[in-house]
């Protein structure tokens, strides 16, 4: 990582660009550019067949600046460090203090690219990129600036550190409520951008961040706790306590829809109370539970009389009422 400071005594945190990504994305402009070139070359050939040889050469060298040297001048300047193979590559090209490079930057690196590059196939700024600490080219020390990794991997951006485990629990009696959002958000991009950053400003923004946690909460940080492990455990004891209360709303919502689900009753259904006195009259329940008339089965044919039943059944004792019919 690259500790570079602005104007404003702000060190930033950048990722140089290595040597193989570099080398990756100048061979993806050169096939871009030298195709446009060979196509361009040829519409001329044929254009300028009549002409002499005096106006053929005049007109192979403006298409050699225009082409090879003038388009990528105006690719960068206008995409603002990002050619196509630095757009592939997830490269850009940024000036010293961090800031987006200008037409002149843009101009001085393609210049200083037709002898490093071009003319000595690479060999120059190879040998420069690898002397340079922070992998400039002679092209970039002579412009001010610095191809930086554009493209992180998220894995090790986003990921947020868990606090030590002899601090889990240990804030759980801490009032929260005056904490506000942007705070918490400050503090959630800092845990997850704190190992990318320059060891100086990680500890500046750690303490800072700290002081105003503890001057929201009203409980300065204990005494040989580290400022980051101390947000790190005041974030872990939040989540915990959404994830509680969550899960007590859930909890909640089940319980309620279960007791109206059981005090609601199916289409159909019929009350205990309607049907008992039917039973007690010696009739017969019907479907829907409407009492049928004595005589009459649930089916509506008629029962078998007394002597018929006295015939074929053996007397029983009458079973007790329940609510339900007995089967017919």
């Amino acid at each position: 990582m690259s500790a570079l400071v602005t104007g404003d005594a702000v060190v930033l945190g950048l990722r140089p660009a290595k040597l193989p990504s570099r080398a990756l994305a100048v061979a993806i402009d050169l096939v871009v550019v030298f195709a446009a070139y060979l196509m361009v070359s040829i519409g001329l050939a044929v254009a300028t067949a009549s002409l002499d040889e005096a106006a053929v050469m005049a007109v192979s060298i403006a298409t050699f600046l225009l082409v090879l040297v003038g388009a990528p001048i105006a690719v960068e300047t206008l995409s603002h460090g990002r050619s196509l193979g630095k757009l592939a590559c997830g490269l850009r090209v940024v000036r010293d203090d961090g800031g987006p490079i200008r037409f002149r930057h843009a101009l001085v690196r393609g210049a200083m690219g037709v002898v490093e590059i071009l003319m000595s196939f690479g060999v120059i700024a190879c040998i420069a990129s690898l002397v340079s600490a922070r992998g400039r080219r002679i092209g970039d020390v002579f412009a001010g600036t610095l191809v930086i990794r554009e493209r992180v991997p998220a894995s090790r951006g986003m990921v947020m550190p868990p606090p030590p485990p002899w601090l889990m629990g240990r804030f759980s009696e801490l009032d929260l409520s005056a904490v506000p959002d942007d705070l918490w958000l400050a503090i959630r991009q800092y845990l997850t951008r704190m190992r990318q950053l320059d060891p100086a400003v990680n500890w500046s923004m750690a303490v800072r961040l700290a002081g105003d946690l503890a001057a929201c909460t009203g409980a300065p940080a204990p005494d040989g706790v580290p400022p980051a492990a101390f947000l790190a455990a005041v974030v872990n004891e939040r989540q915990a306590r959404d994830a509680r209360r969550a899960f007590r709303a859930g909890a909640n919502a089940a319980a309620a829809a279960g007791g109206s689900s059981q005090g609601a009753g199916l289409p159909g259904a019929v009350a205990p109370d309607s049907i008992a006195p039917a039973v007690e009259r010696d009739e017969t329940v019907g479907a829907g539970g409407a009492a049928v008339p004595p005589g009459v089965t649930a089916t509506g044919v008629p029962a078998p009389g007394p002597s018929s039943r006295a015939a074929t059944e053996t007397p029983q004792p009458r079973p007790q009422a329940t609510g339900f019919a007995p089967p017919a």
